[in-house]
């Protein structure tokens, strides 16, 4: 049960993430997903650093927010490598 709240989450804040970065129309739901799933990897490392725990396996709103800011943070580096911006 754990993966498919995971999945949810992920795809959520990969959603939300491509809204504030302007990649939505280029974003399928798949990639949402996946760039959801990755930045909670990406977020979860970061926050560990300062002592936040985020968890997307069971759902709570800082998981959520983790998740956001590894997927804008993922975006961000991918938006680069594409466009050579961030924006």
């Amino acid at each position: 049960m754990g993966w498919i709240i995971a999945i949810i989450v992920g795809g959520i804040a990969g959603w939300l993430a491509s809204k504030v970065m302007n990649r939505d129309a280029s974003m399928g739901v798949i990639w949402n997903v996946v760039a959801g799933c990755v930045g909670s990897v990406v977020g979860n490392l970061i926050a560990n650093q300062f002592g936040i725990v985020g968890s997307v396996k069971e759902f709570s709103i800082t998981g959520l927010v983790v998740a956001f800011v590894g997927a804008v943070i993922v975006l961000g580096i991918l938006n680069m490598v594409q466009r050579g911006k961030v924006r």
